[in-house]
């Protein structure tokens, strides 16, 4: 006969960690929208080659692309 063995684990301690990375002009604006609702608990990154377009965003966390090909425009 076989035996098992479980070990009951607190979930009610554990939180998810949720990251949502928005790449160019259209996902920095899912992102804005997402923070204009009040989602919580949630970290939020843009990712743009647009440096005027990352420089308006209020995400606290940015990744400018391709610094030295575009010179910070973005992709047409």
């Amino acid at each position: 006969m076989v035996e098992f063995a479980f070990e009951l684990v607190d979930t009610a301690a554990k939180k998810a960690n949720i990251k949502v990375i928005g790449v160019g002009g259209s996902g920095g604006n899912a992102i804005q929208h997402m923070l204009d609702k009040g989602i919580e608990g949630v970290d939020f990154l843009c990712a743009n080659t647009d440096a005027q377009d990352l420089a308006q965003s209020s995400v606290e966390s940015k990744i400018q692309l391709g610094i030295e090909t575009t010179r910070g425009l973005g992709l047409e």
